[in-house]
């Protein structure tokens, strides 16, 4: 990322696009980075997840992030990420550990809706049997 020059002379990060947005968001979530969620979703996104009821809002998925997640430490590794203007989609893997200590590895998609160079719209997809 590149970084410029606000007119006050101090340092201002670009803003995120595209892959690039997608990609430095999940290196935020492994970090555990919290307080960065708005960098890349908008107040009003909505976060769907199987399993959970819709997560409505940036109050709602930082409470999800900070005290419901069942992950307590790893890694996403993104195998593609697709971006057609407002729309983008991710595939990859994530692997990782439980917060009851068991090994975490899940192939996962996303699909998302991008205005304004944020998610307002995020849909999760786990690879396992299901039907």
């Amino acid at each position: 990322m590149d970084t410029q020059i606000d007119p006050a002379g101090i340092p201002a990060q670009a803003p995120f696009t595209g892959e690039n947005m997608i990609r430095e968001m999940f290196r935020a979530i492994d970090a555990r980075e919290w307080d960065r969620l708005p960098d890349f979703f908008a107040p009003g996104a909505v976060y769907e997840r199987p399993g959970y009821e819709p997560f409505e809002g940036l109050e709602r998925l930082d409470r999800f992030y900070r005290h419901e997640r069942v992950i307590a430490s790893g890694e996403h590794r993104l195998e593609a990420v697709l971006v057609d203007g407002g729309n983008a989609a991710c595939r990859g893997r994530f692997v990782g550990v439980h917060r009851d200590g068991s090994p975490i590895d899940e192939s996962f998609a996303d699909f998302y809706r991008l205005a304004d160079g944020r998610i307002t719209h995020r849909r999760s997809f786990f690879f396992r049997p299901a039907v």
